[in-house]
């Protein structure tokens, strides 16, 4: 039986987990996220996500949903002063039932399966995290493999982030990479290995439109920087540069809207040549 731990007042195992909810580099050193809301942590539990604590609020009775996943979950069970547990929740009003920390997974490219059907993405420097939650829940959506997060840029961990992605970050993986070498790197191992992986990078001015492009075979795809695009090193990488035709006053898609578009192109692809195919 875990044990119990009782929370009345903001102690430091306390400002601990709200450091988690707003500081970067304490989530990072301390391997570590918060995680809100019904779908979300049932998606953590249900893909294996290392649940370290659940927080509960220590003055109402627990629904059978709190009930029997602080019966599956393992790690610290922490009965909280509902005060406590509203200031580690992104609600304004209602105290939440509970709430868990959860450990974040090695950044290891390796998560991604990559098979036929590949079908991956990159997020080349987001500056904005729920920009990258929206990427993570069309690639969940699209039947995505994984997305790569490189450079500098939005943590997909962050509590926006989290949210943006309705649970889908528990779903698929999503690895952190230093920029475009390592995972240009793991293209090449893959294709070494049989696995004839397209790089299509997107850009308004791109020499093909995104339905002209074949997204049927193993494809990574390659979404810049919300304001600057595309670094030159995944330029040069790219196999293919697409566009996505769009008229009105619009001068550019948002990134996370141009993934999703490009996500839904391929799986129009794929779906068709499935039916086509005797």
């Amino acid at each position: 039986m875990p044990r119990t731990l009782h929370v009345t007042r903001p102690n430091a195992q306390f400002q601990q987990w709200e450091a988690l909810l707003r500081n970067r580099t304490k989530r990072l050193r301390a391997g570590e996220l918060v995680v809100q809301g019904v779908r979300p942590i049932t998606l953590a539990l249900e893909h294996g996500w290392r649940v370290r604590a659940v927080l509960y609020d220590d003055e109402r009775p627990l629904s059978r949903w709190a009930e029997d996943l602080l019966e599956r979950a393992r790690g610290l069970r922490v009965a909280m002063a509902p005060d406590l547990l509203h200031q580690l929740s992104d609600k304004d009003e209602d105290v939440p039932e509970l709430i868990a920390v959860v450990a974040m997974p090695e950044d290891d490219l390796a998560r991604i399966p990559v098979g036929p059907s590949f079908l991956g993405a990159v997020f080349d420097r987001p500056t904005q995290p729920g920009n990258v939650g929206t990427m993570v829940r069309s690639l969940d959506a699209f039947g995505g493999s994984g997305l790569v997060v490189t450079g500098h840029g939005a943590d997909p961990y962050d509590p926006k982030a989290v949210r943006a992605s309705t649970g889908s970050l528990f779903a698929v993986p999503v690895v952190r990479a230093p920029s475009h070498r390592e995972v240009l790197a793991w293209v090449t191992r893959l294709r070494a290995g049989g696995h004839p992986i397209t790089v299509v990078g997107t850009d308004e001015h791109g020499t093909a439109t995104i339905d002209d492009v074949d997204l049927t075979g193993p494809t990574l795809l390659v979404i810049g920087n919300e304001t600057a695009g595309l670094s030159s090193g995944w330029r040069d990488a790219c196999d293919v540069m697409a566009r996505i035709p769009i008229g009105g006053a619009a001068s550019s898609l948002n990134a996370a809207s141009a993934a999703t578009v490009t996500l839904y192109e391929a799986t129009r692809q794929r779906s068709r040549t499935s039916t086509t195919t005797p």
